[in-house]
């Protein structure tokens, strides 16, 4: 099941997306969810990172598709924009939300369906990966975990340091640890829970990590980290 927005204020081209949609999942076997906005704002109000593709009007009447993609980018680093624009003009803008592409409107079925076919490919190839879905300031987010270095604890509060930059959320690591230990997540000491595929040695009771970062090693906690380390690499 792969979950698909159209974000469009005119009914005639929502009504050609969801044909043309339809027509795809049966030329090629594959099932959507797809759900409709009339507007950016629409789509952006209590905002919930569930989509995999979002098909996205440029010009819209209260808030249009570029500024729709920035706001949905601060919350979904993922999800994959397609933009449907009568003009060129601003499209090209869209490298700076990662955009797939942009079709222009007449929407003709062979230009949006080779588009969606590289969009349905990278979505299935991602699915192999894993997110998890955090609280964060202003609504939730979803983050990849192979991005995931480590993740600090700092009071009530955990700091998930990833390679595109920190987010900081609510809970105790406790929590945290649970879900993440079937990832390959373990804890070097008690403020600390790391991704053990970025590990890149031990040294002077520190974990060193791809970025460089050292990350203190307690004592207490040694033996089982090197023991989770030895087990993920494989013996």
């Amino acid at each position: 099941m792969i979950n698909i927005a159209i974000v469009e204020d005119e009914d005639q081209y929502v009504e050609t997306l969801k044909s043309y949609l339809l027509r795809y999942e049966t030329e090629h076997e594959e099932h959507f969810r797809i759900q409709v906005f009339s507007d950016g704002l629409d789509i952006i109000s209590d905002y919930t990172p569930d989509y995999d593709i979002i098909l996205l009007d440029i010009q819209m009447k209260h808030l249009n598709g570029m500024k729709t993609a920035e706001k949905i980018r601060e919350f979904d680093e993922e999800v994959t924009f397609i933009f449907i624009t009568s003009s060129t003009q601003f499209a090209l803008e869209g490298y700076l939300v990662d955009a797939l592409g942009y079709v222009l409107k007449p929407v003709p079925y062979l230009s949006f369906s080779q588009l969606l076919k590289k969009a349905v490919l990278k979505i299935n190839k991602k699915k192999e990966v894993h997110y998890i879905t955090v609280d964060v300031d202003g609504g939730t987010m979803r983050v990849n975990l192979e991005s995931v270095s480590y993740i600090e604890s700092q009071l009530h509060q955990l700091l998930i340091h990833t390679e595109k930059g920190n987010h900081v959320v609510p809970g105790p690591m406790k929590r945290m640890e649970e879900t993440l230990k079937p990832y390959g997540f373990s804890k070097c000491h008690h403020a600390y829970l790391v991704n053990l595929s970025h590990v890149t040695g031990i040294l002077n009771n520190h974990v060193l990590l791809l970025s460089t970062k050292q990350i203190p090693l307690s004592r207490t906690r040694k033996k089982l980290f090197m023991d989770c380390l030895t087990d993920y690499l494989g013996g």
